[in-house]
């Protein structure tokens, strides 16, 4: 018995050590998942904190239910088993009995389903909204647009940061230090203002996804075709993360949502930066580019849009066709690879862009026809994008 007692230690010894050498070193995320996490994520809205109460209320009801009938029918087992002398018999059924049985189901039933329908209406209320926004699901980005409120106007798109999908790539070797907010960093987060109420539509350009925020307690879903819509209203500031929550296709994982929620005043001043900013950046679609200068603007949009696909080396990975020496980017009809950058290709395997301007599909047709071992020296305009357009 000793040596099976040490052999079985020195087991136990080997797995901590495995299990200590395998692990990373990650803390919890405010506002995001928290390392060894059990319960809902700590609520930051007052319908986050009513689902709190009712998930505790509900099961607590539920484990008195099965402690009392669990309780009863292993008693009535154990008290009037054959092993002891009892026998079976039958014996009629008194009408208080019927009437109990049906009475007490209906009666809990009640007490779950009023405080239960109170939020779900509480949650559909996206009246008398402080600011609208329309986030759009794609393969795998998020897109916000401002429609009504402060920031009207404004729109952009929120992809997971390159750095962090390129640990991801890695394996995440030995060693390897892995952020708090692993995957769930991006870069554009959503900013919205403390207190405010925030009606969010959501909607979708290819396939469904979901658009969740645990802390937020929302989870709306991503319909093509479909606007649906749902709200929330911080009581905080701070960072909070959540992800696609409906299965999108292979970069499911790869699609967070980052919330970032801001002091009124620092929000006036996000909105008037923002602002600022798309009016810097707003092309002349009837613009003629020089091919260096185009190329530059195009290796911008690739590594904020096409990367995490298409690798660096523009190689491909796994089922995603390589760019570097491809028929379609070498062919001197450029309307072909300008027709896949619009409407998608490989049935959904290669997303449409649509949602980029003009500028920036052509720089990046542009970039790829010039990089790599792809030296073709063809150059796209903005005004070629803007003809395929119609």
């Amino acid at each position: 018995m000793k040596k099976i007692s040490d052999k079985l230690q020195a087991l136990m010894l080997s797995a901590g050590v495995f299990a200590a050498s395998t692990a990373w070193a990650v803390n919890d995320l405010p506002g995001g998942p928290a390392v060894r996490q059990l319960n809902l994520h700590p609520p930051v809205t007052k319908i986050a904190e009513e689902q709190h109460w009712l998930h505790w209320y509900i099961m607590i009801i539920c484990i008195v239910i099965f402690l009392l009938v669990f309780g009863i029918m292993f008693y009535s087992v154990w008290k009037h088993r054959k092993s002891v002398g009892h026998k079976s018999q039958e014996l009629a059924e008194p009408l208080w009995v019927e009437i109990g049985w049906t009475i007490v189901p209906f009666i809990i039933v009640i007490f779950m389903a009023l405080p239960a329908t109170k939020v779900l209406v509480a949650q559909k209320d996206t009246t008398n909204a402080d600011l609208t926004i329309k986030a759009t699901g794609y393969q795998w980005k998020w897109g916000y647009d401002y429609i009504k409120g402060e920031g009207e106007g404004l729109g952009f798109v929120s992809t997971l940061d390159v750095t962090h999908r390129n640990l991801s790539d890695s394996g995440l070797p030995k060693g390897t230090a892995v952020p708090d907010n692993y995957l769930l960093k991006v870069d554009n987060p959503l900013v919205v203002p403390v207190g405010k109420k925030v009606r969010i539509i959501t909607t979708a350009n290819d396939v469904i996804h979901a658009w969740m925020v645990p802390a937020f307690g929302v989870k709306q879903d991503a319909i093509p075709g479909f606007v649906r819509d749902t709200w929330f209203r911080a009581e905080k500031t701070g960072d909070f993360y959540g992800q696609c929550a409906e299965l999108c296709g292979k970069e499911h994982a790869y699609m967070p949502i980052h919330v970032k929620v801001v002091t009124p005043a620092e929000y006036t001043a996000w909105v008037d930066g923002e602002k600022k900013k798309a009016a810097a950046k707003a092309d002349d679609p009837s613009k003629v580019w020089t091919l260096t200068d185009m190329v530059a603007r195009g290796e911008k949009v690739y590594n904020a849009n096409c990367i995490a696909c298409h690798t660096a080396t523009g190689k491909g990975a796994g089922p995603i066709k390589a760019l570097d020496g491809a028929a379609v980017v070498l062919d001197a009809d450029k309307a072909k690879q300008i027709a896949i950058l619009l409407n998608g290709a490989g049935n959904g395997a290669m997303p449409a862009w649509k949602q980029l301007s003009d500028t920036e599909i052509a720089a990046v047709i542009t970039f790829t026809k010039n990089n790599w071992s792809n030296k073709t020296g063809q150059i796209v305009q903005p005004a070629d994008i803007t003809a395929a357009r119609k």
